[in-house]
């Protein structure tokens, strides 16, 4: 159970952070459903840590960059159902966390980032280097393995995990304007909100009591609760 929440400034998740690295690089995942505005709190905190340390020391290794590919997903007749667990490559995220948990400072790691306007990876959108910090956000780094994908395994290449939660109606609001910006109908969206994304939501809540800190935003500041 998570305890009381607790409204913090953006700098005391900085610190908490910058506190808890060490010499190697320090993994943190920020779980949570779709729309809640993880990328958003990855990029904030990535530049909160940059500006406190006083140079680059952390970036983002976003889960997104691995999508299967549409051609992939069409032949399985799954695109539809795109964004559900078993339409990432599993295996690959967790072989690319390994690579930055084993790889010494000052060696390059690529990392696939995912465009929202092609609807594809970008493979080596992101190279770590000398970066200490890796913000890892995606929607299912708490899950138990499901259909036979070790999602499971993500956990425990994490040195910590936070969840970050948002109220139904903000996510689904949030969704169907990024369907419909990404090129859906309204039709299409809600449908695509409906039968895919919400349904994810609610696997993905079952997965809040295993976060190290549970998160809510409001204007700008987020409550805080850890368990």
């Amino acid at each position: 159970m998570a305890g009381e929440f607790v409204e913090r400034p953006l700098g005391w998740l900085v610190r908490r952070v910058l506190g808890r690295a060490g010499s190697g690089r320090y993994l943190v995942g920020i779980a949570g459903p779709p729309g809640a505005g993880k990328s958003r709190l990855a990029g904030l905190l990535r530049n909160a840590i940059d500006a406190e340390a006083g140079t680059a020391v952390a970036e983002i290794a976003p889960m997104d960059g691995y999508h299967l590919p549409n051609s992939m997903l069409r032949a399985a007749g799954s695109l539809a159902r795109k964004g559900e667990p078993d339409t990432f490559d599993v295996a690959g995220y967790l072989a690319g966390l390994r690579r930055l948990r084993t790889t010494p400072l000052g060696k390059p790691v690529a990392w696939p980032t995912f465009d929202r306007r092609s609807d594809a990876p970008v493979p080596g959108g992101v190279v770590f280097d000398r970066q200490s910090i890796v913000l890892t956000e995606g929607n299912y780094l708490l899950l138990d393995d499901f259909e036979g994908r070790t999602w499971s395994a993500v956990r425990t290449l994490l040195d910590e995990c936070w969840y970050l939660d948002a109220p139904r109606e903000l996510i689904e609001d949030r969704l169907l304007r990024r369907h419909i910006r990404g090129g859906r109908t309204q039709a299409a969206a809600i449908r695509k909100v409906h039968e895919s994304d919400l349904r994810n939501a609610d696997l993905i809540a079952t997965t809040m009591a295993r976060a190290d800190l549970i998160l809510r935003e409001h204007a700008g500041r987020y409550a805080v609760a850890e368990r």
